[in-house]
């Protein structure tokens, strides 16, 4: 992703040569996959509902290999553009039980169905779409948790809607707290997790109203949320997110000490942009992520997806009615965006770096560029019936299901695909 139009390339680390023969072993050795196609139609999947779930494992066919052309390795996937795909969507809100409420788009009335139908296309290359078989396979015996606010709760719904056509999971939640759940997949012994913490530091509502009514937060910048800190030892994959929460309102504690806040409108209180507590707070939770001595895991940062609002702000008329993708040269990654951006690409090199010394990997989810070209993809006003009486904004921040997000699981197929062709490429040519 050039910054200059909104992109800049975070290219795969090239792998050198490597023969056809050591290409195939490895890809032998990392996966099978089943006969089933990548763009299999909906309606030939298997449906497994929650309560036929099997207990014996299930294990494919090894008849076909991952096919990963060498270009991959040069390739930006998370640069390009979005193309039409009449296969999409892969499921629908009447086939999978995980979509929340408020972005069940398709329930609360949404005419269109045009979002649903598009696919992200690299520069370079091609990316495939979602296989739930492959990616089970890939996950067999295996952890992963989601660790954020509620669009990294969306994407994790977003994965469980694309796995269902393989199999549904069955509830290990030690809570009934909807946001610490984890989710077992019997057949392939994988486990799927989230933990809520949309500041990923310590955090205490200080006042239900505060300046934009929204609440008012203290944030302890330089403390672990250990709600989520001391859970992940056992995790092989940690998908770290935020952003959108640290739009509220703040007081910023160092030290237990008051050093700034955000728009807080205090007397004798130094106001900071936005950026200044979720540098330390991204900062933060790498830490604690590298203070672990017991987990040995891979953490994933995706990056922010950007909301759409237009036409007034969130809770001042704000809406997000577009029906089309834009294309890469129609909007860029500016203001804010790009602040939030960088600051996420910073302090992932930083913690990346500190992290290396103890082993540990370090892996980014670049989906800002491509989010930022879905202003279509939002719930708007259809996640709750108009004639509802609560207050509810139009909702321009998460994302419907079906919808644009599903891509996120391509990106992550594709992440994990790599990061097994790494791992066969260090063992076939050790260091040292």
């Amino acid at each position: 992703m050039k910054v200059t139009n909104g992109k800049q390339n975070h290219q795969a680390t090239t792998l050198g040569t490597t023969s056809k023969t050591l290409i195939l072993v490895t890809l032998l050795t990392l996966i099978t996959l089943t006969v089933v196609p990548l763009y299999y139609p909906l309606h030939k999947y298997p449906s497994t509902h929650p309560s036929s779930t099997t207990t014996s494992p299930v294990y494919h066919s090894q008849d076909e290999l991952i096919k990963i052309n060498d270009n991959h390795h040069r390739c930006d996937v998370f640069s390009g553009e979005w193309i039409r795909n009449p296969d999409a969507p892969y499921y629908t809100n009447m086939t999978c039980w995980a979509i929340h409420e408020h972005q069940n788009c398709q329930k609360y009335g949404r005419p269109d169905s045009d979002f649903m139908k598009w696919r992200w296309k690299p520069d370079g290359c091609d990316l495939p779409i979602f296989n739930p078989y492959q990616f089970l396979e890939i996950v067999r015996d295996k952890s992963l948790a989601f660790v954020g606010d509620s669009v990294g709760r969306n994407q994790m719904q977003s994965l469980m809607c694309m796995l269902s056509r393989v199999e549904y999971p069955i509830d290990k939640s030690a809570t009934t707290d909807e946001h610490f759940k984890h989710w077992y997949y019997v057949s392939y012994n994988f486990t799927l997790a989230t933990y809520w913490s949309p500041f990923l530091v310590k955090a205490e509502e200080a006042s239900a109203d505060g300046p934009t009514h929204t609440g008012l937060f203290n944030l302890y910048l330089d403390e672990f949320d250990e709600k989520w800190t001391t859970q992940i030892d056992g995790f092989n994959y940690l998908i770290i997110n935020a952003g959108h929460w640290f739009w509220r309102p703040a007081l910023y504690y160092d030290n237990r000490q008051v050093v700034g806040c955000r728009y807080c409108q205090l007397d004798n209180i130094t106001d900071y942009p936005m950026t200044f507590g979720y540098r330390k707070a991204i900062r933060t939770a790498f830490k604690a992520i590298n203070n672990r001595e017991n987990f040995k895991g891979i953490t994933i940062l995706r990056t922010f997806a950007p909301m759409h609002f237009e036409g007034g702000e969130w809770n001042n008329g704000g809406d997000c009615v577009r029906k089309m993708p834009f294309k890469s040269n129609e909007i860029t990654l500016e203001g804010i965006n790009l602040e939030l951006y960088m600051t996420q690409i910073e302090e992932f090199k930083r913690g990346e770096k500190m992290g290396k010394q103890r082993g540990l990997k370090y892996r980014l989810l670049d989906t800002t560029q491509a989010m930022l070209m879905r202003p279509d993809g939002h719930p708007s006003r259809y996640g709750h019936w108009p004639n509802e009486n609560v207050t509810l904004y139009n909702d321009c921040v998460h994302w419907c299901l079906p919808g644009p997000i599903d891509t996120w699981s391509d990106f992550l197929l594709h992440t994990l695909k790599m990061e097994g062709l790494r791992s066969a490429e260090e063992r076939s040519h050790p260091r040292g």
